[in-house]
């Protein structure tokens, strides 16, 4: 239990990964008391919303004509802490999709959630990561943590992964599927950023997809959304936020990574010349930023004592052991340019048990995030991060009362 930990031990629980399911995690430890350290292997928090161009908070709402909250808890303090930073976090309807998400500023994210974990005691490393596991056969001992200053080897009663690539499960030898069943894993994005646009003349989206059509047939990066894509206006900055650019990825190799982001770069500058030659008012509209990654939709899947299931997720199951709702549709981006929706059953959410947070034969691992236990189908539901604040909370705290 928190306060009690053994003499080796150097903190009550670790987590690993410091995006919405590693924040969850922490925040949700240490509002039991324990002593927590959060490990993030860049010079900010936020995960894919302050890496990847991901603006937008999904999942913490359900479809429908208004939106319904289906997360509050610790990721409540976070919304509240970007409010006093001046952002509305009011649900805003996608006209793409109307689907309900929040917009984003990612300086303002970054900040917001350096200070709640400095608010609530959680210990927080930047710039590192966890480069080995020590374990026994059904618990996790210690983590080697490789930064700045070196290496060194710290301990804890229970750890959570919430790196969203399951490295600390991959690293502690927990068996891994990648991808779907047959290893097929969904597209990258790389959201941009369009500045230049003159906000007197609606966006034309008719003109947009015009445009695409053209450059699909002949483009260098033919697999731009034939819808036009997901756009929105930056809050505070008025920048266009763009989700236009799907990649195939054919494998996690480092080789397939560094393809696509130079495929990112690439396709971006095409993209705004797009705009700017088909488009009214983008006459003058300029690339004003890309995301430091490319935005990874899936990669590896540790093994978990359940498996959350399409049925479970299309038929809205409800669960007398659940710890978390998924209540974002099943979106699938298999086909690279090509996402298809399938809406939630019964009452618009799915509840998620806790042994999809818990790893398979290991007791003192917890996963958040989208590393949780899902099928093929119910992991484009679940991997979201309105939910992956909700699932890192129940992990946090479930690891936490670890002894």
């Amino acid at each position: 239990m928190p306060g009690s930990r053994k003499p080796e031990c150097d903190y009550d629980v670790i987590v690993a990964g410091g995006g919405a399911g590693g924040v969850g995690a922490a925040l949700g430890a240490a509002q039991k008391g324990a002593k927590v350290l959060l490990v993030e292997k860049y010079g900010f928090l936020g995960g894919a919303a302050t890496s990847s161009n991901v603006l937008a908070y999904c999942g913490f709402f359900q479809q429908g004509e208004t939106p319904v909250k289906a997360v509050g808890g610790v990721a409540d303090l976070v919304l509240d802490e970007l409010r006093g930073l001046g952002m509305d976090c009011d649900a805003f309807c996608s006209p793409t999709t109307l689907n309900w998400i929040i917009l984003l500023e990612p300086e303002a994210v970054k900040l917001a959630l350096d200070r709640v974990l400095i608010r609530n005691g959680v210990e927080v490393l930047l710039h590192t990561r966890v480069a080995a596991v020590a374990r026994t056969s059904d618990r996790l001992q210690s983590v080697t943590l490789a930064g700045m200053d070196g290496r060194r080897r710290v301990a804890a009663e229970a750890f959570v992964d919430a790196t969203g690539d399951a490295n600390l499960a991959f690293l502690a030898g927990i068996a891994c599927r990648v991808g779907n069943d047959q290893g097929h894993l969904q597209a990258v994005s790389a959201p941009i950023l369009v500045g230049g646009r003159d906000k007197t003349i609606p966006i034309d989206r008719a003109a947009i997809v015009a445009g695409f059509t053209a450059y699909n047939r002949s483009g260098r990066y033919p697999t731009a959304r034939s819808d036009g894509g997901i756009y929105t206006q930056v809050p505070r900055t008025g920048d266009m936020w763009w989700m236009m650019f799907d990649h195939a990825m054919l494998d996690l190799s480092s080789e397939s990574f560094t393809k696509a982001e130079q495929a990112a770069r690439e396709a971006a500058h095409d993209y705004v010349e797009v705009l700017r030659a088909h488009v009214p008012g983008f006459e003058a509209a300029y690339l004003a930023g890309t995301g430091p990654q490319i935005g990874i939709r899936e990669s590896r899947h540790p093994a978990a004592r359940y498996e959350l299931t399409a049925e479970d997720i299309l038929s809205g199951r409800r669960r007398d052991d659940a710890v978390a709702r998924a209540a974002w549709p099943i979106e699938d981006h298999s086909i690279p340019g090509k996402p298809i929706y399938r809406e939630i059953g019964g009452d618009g959410f799915a509840d998620i048990p806790l042994d999809c947070l818990r790893a398979k034969d290991v007791d003192n691992l917890f996963y958040a995030g989208r590393l949780i236990g899902a099928d093929a189908l119910a992991y484009g539901s679940i991997r979201v991060m309105g939910t992956a604040f909700a699932t890192g909370e129940a992990a946090g705290k479930a690891a936490a009362q670890v002894s």
